[in-house]
């Protein structure tokens, strides 16, 4: 049994234009739609998946007035894999590639639609191709031939620059394993603790419904087309 995630089952970027997102990265990047929904328990909001494989989907939301909502370079977006945006937000999305062969081929694709793509540019834990998205995602295709060995790219001068100490990174490198019961029960509310951002009196209620009983209430299981016989 597990207790790290294995992969990325999808990411989610929000659209104002879900359609134009759609085109970009069915088209443009490969990636077949496989499901486009009203977005369960949001009204207005609607949610694609579009396929990477079997286990990987990238994810696009669009709810109500998205479109107004200004996009602002150094805060909501960064523009390039260089420069800052907001702490909390994605500052770049790296997909992957199998090989090198394989790179090439998605940055000629990308190329065929008009689109602009730097690379490849070989950082020696991997190869990578540069481009823009929709809305001023920052984009990248990595490929890798092996895996990071943290003997050769955790720098410990860059350790001291992040404010870790030698114990810390041990921590960080080999984690823990929780060895401790299961189910474990929701713990109290912490201030200090990351949190969602609903508002505070209907989160907390959340927090005090069982699991069981939240996973029954708010569960949307069936398809929204139903199976031909």
């Amino acid at each position: 049994m597990s207790q790290q995630p294995s992969g990325i089952h999808h990411l989610a970027f929000m659209a104002g234009d879900i359609k134009k997102h759609i085109a970009f990265f069915s088209e443009v990047m490969g990636c077949p739609l496989v499901a486009l929904f009203d977005m369960h328990g949001v009204p207005g909001g609607l949610h694609a998946f579009l396929r990477m494989n079997e286990h990987s989907y990238f994810s696009i939301v669009q709810l109500p007035d998205v479109d107004k909502i200004p996009i602002k370079l150094g805060e909501t977006h960064a523009g390039n894999g260089a420069l800052p945006s907001a702490a909390g937000t994605l500052q770049h999305l790296a997909f992957r590639a199998d090989t090198v062969e394989d790179l090439i081929a998605m940055r000629d694709r990308i190329r065929s639609h008009g689109v602009n793509v730097i690379g490849p540019i070989d950082h020696g834990m991997c190869q990578s191709i540069y481009f823009a998205g929709p809305d001023h995602m920052t984009l990248e295709v990595a490929t890798a031939t092996g895996g990071i060995d943290p003997r050769l790219w955790i720098d410990p001068a860059v350790l001291a620059k992040a404010g870790i100490d030698d114990a810390e990174a041990e921590r960080f490198k080999a984690p823990a394993p929780y060895t401790g019961p299961s189910p474990v029960p929701q713990p109290a509310y912490a201030e200090d603790k990351p949190h969602m951002a609903y508002p505070k009196d209907a989160y907390l209620k959340m927090l005090a419904i069982p699991d069981e009983m939240l996973t029954a209430g708010a569960s949307y299981a069936e398809p929204p087309v139903k199976a031909h016989a």
